[in-house]
């Protein structure tokens, strides 16, 4: 059994949730057909948060189909990648939600995130804030784990049998 808070401490997973790597949010549209979406996240030390404006699309589905998946991966070989599974919570909130602060200045910079977040304020943007405590986690990083289906051939591909 995967302890996934020993994945989360775990270097690469580290790495990844403090990076600017936005993260894959993945879940069921309304009619039963996958949906995956780019989304900027912050890490809470066993919760990741992302939020999103009320009205997105996304929003209302991921309250009645709160089943998700969330991939976090850089871009550059040896590829780095935390996959995350688990059931998010959805807190309707007046304003920006204070992560989606954290996550701009991470993102693109404080200057920004202070010219964005107040202007989203001030336009009374209403938001979603999108928790989601992992119930599964895995790390690749193609150094030492592999994807499963490709474990015995990248071992014997670096001498490593």
């Amino acid at each position: 059994m995967i302890n996934v808070q020993e994945v989360l401490k775990d270097k690469v997973a580290q790495e990844l949730l403090a990076s600017t790597e936005p993260a894959q949010l993945a879940y069921t549209w309304k009619d039963g057909t996958p949906r995956v979406v780019p989304i900027w996240f912050q890490w809470k030390g066993s919760r990741v948060v992302m939020a999103s404006p009320v009205n997105a699309p996304k929003v209302k589905v991921l309250e009645s189909r709160p089943d998700v998946a969330v991939t976090i991966n850089n871009n550059a070989w040896p590829y780095h990648v935390l996959l995350l599974r688990g059931t998010v919570k959805i807190e309707l909130t007046e304003g920006v939600v204070p992560e989606y602060v954290s996550a701009a200045e991470r993102y693109a910079g404080p200057d920004f995130a202070k010219a964005w977040t107040s202007h989203l304020g001030a336009s009374g943007t209403r938001f979603a804030r999108i928790e989601l405590s992992p119930t599964y986690a895995r790390i690749i990083d193609c150094e030492t784990r592999f994807p499963s289906a490709l474990t015995t051939q990248f071992r014997s591909f670096l001498g490593m049998n």
